[in-house]
């Protein structure tokens, strides 16, 4: 009787099959997400330093919460996250659907092409962040050497000591390392739009620019929807370029939620508040990912 009701080959038992499969990749994931997950969010009711695993229990507050809103820190962070999101993801875009209609057209050396296009995207980010850095360099950074070449300037910017300047070396940065992403996602849905669509609009008498806006932009809105959701939780969540770069200074220019999440964490042990600001960063997450996703961009065919 056992033996027949572990026989996962009947009709009846085959979804179980599925099921055992699929158990060790759930319960991974909740190992991994889930668990700490629940941990940050206990964590963010608790008035707690250092947090240890056989500590005790801290009493239920809500210190935590009430301290991040009626923070100026905590708004200047949203902030600043805020403005790197509009800024990051507005530019990639722009940068990264020119390149994708650049490279899909036929040319000699387009394959070169393609490849110097993804490149930013293979650079590691601290790689990425030693070559800005050397760029904009206050001494003997290319940057200013250009700019007083070309007569922009008479003299040597400070680049990571004035807030607005930092914060557009950042926004830069992430910039150059962002775009191919967005590249590359553009570039998979022009390969997939038939030619026929355009050879069609060809006939009809279309410009170029009628068949970007009624062609192109149409069938990509599906690819561009999901592309512009991954680019946002990347600036969101994004850490190792303001950290390596200028580590959320100065006077707080560059200070992201997660830049802030860290330095309450491990740079004032306060493993409370950070969990708080930890919840409401991924809660924002959420309802940016919703209200995108909510709009069901469809393709045209």
């Amino acid at each position: 009787m056992s033996l027949r009701f572990l026989d996962l080959a009947r009709p009846s038992r085959q979804h179980w099959l599925g099921y055992l499969l699929l158990l060790p990749a759930v319960a991974l994931v909740a190992l991994i997400i889930v668990y700490p997950l629940f941990v940050s969010l206990d964590l963010s009711f608790q008035k707690i330093g250092m947090a240890t695993l056989n500590a005790p229990r801290k009493p239920f507050t809500l210190d935590n919460y009430h301290k991040l809103f009626t923070s100026p820190d905590f708004w200047n962070a949203c902030w600043v996250t805020i403005k790197l999101v509009v800024v990051v993801s507005a530019a990639c875009f722009v940068v990264g659907l020119g390149t994708a209609l650049l490279v899909n057209n036929r040319f000699k050396g387009r394959t070169l092409a393609r490849l110097f296009v993804a490149l930013p995207w293979a650079v590691p980010e601290v790689i990425a962040v030693v070559i800005f850095a050397w760029i904009f360099d206050s001494s003997f950074g290319l940057m200013n050497w250009l700019f007083i070449k070309l007569g922009v300037t008479s003299q040597m910017i400070n680049w990571f000591s004035e807030p607005t300047a930092a914060f557009w070396v950042v926004a830069i940065t992430m910039i150059w390392k962002g775009y191919p992403f967005v590249s590359i996602m553009t570039l998979a849905g022009l390969q997939s739009i038939p030619e026929d669509f355009y050879n069609a609009a060809k006939v009809d008498g279309a410009s170029a620019l009628q068949r970007f806006r009624y062609i192109t932009i149409p069938v990509l809105m599906p690819v561009l929807g999901v592309t512009l959701v991954l680019v946002i939780l990347w600036v969101f969540r994004d850490f190792s370029i303001i950290k390596v770069l200028t580590d959320g200074g100065p006077l707080k220019a560059t200070q992201t939620l997660s830049i802030m999440t860290y330095d309450q964490a491990f740079g004032f042990f306060n493993m409370g508040y950070a969990s708080a600001i930890g919840i409401v960063t991924l809660i924002l997450c959420v309802v940016a990912s919703l209200l995108m996703l909510g709009r069901k961009s469809q393709a045209m065919y």
